[in-house]
């Protein structure tokens, strides 16, 4: 008789609402960027800074992207960014 594999535990909430997580990370890179564009000794942050701004860009955008897909009912969509998983 084979054991069952144990469930894991559901994800907290502040890790399932994606605008949280979108928005200390958009938050934490403009800090740096600002800090990069002020302080002289920083000033070797400055390309990566802008990375990080972009790359934020881009990874918000393919989530609004795929989100729409979902909404619209695309076959190829990711799922469950509609709405966040019940939690129990």
């Amino acid at each position: 008789m084979a054991a069952e594999s144990p469930e894991p535990p559901p994800l907290p909430t502040a890790l399932t609402e994606p605008w949280r997580v979108i928005g200390v990370g958009a938050l934490l890179w403009l800090l740096a960027t600002l800090a990069a564009f002020t302080v002289p000794a920083l000033e070797s942050w400055r390309p990566i800074c802008l990375a990080g701004l972009a790359t934020g860009v881009i990874g918000t955008s393919v989530f609004l992207w795929q989100r729409s897909a979902a909404r619209r009912g695309a076959r190829g969509a990711q799922t469950g960014l509609i709405d966040p998983p019940p939690t129990a």
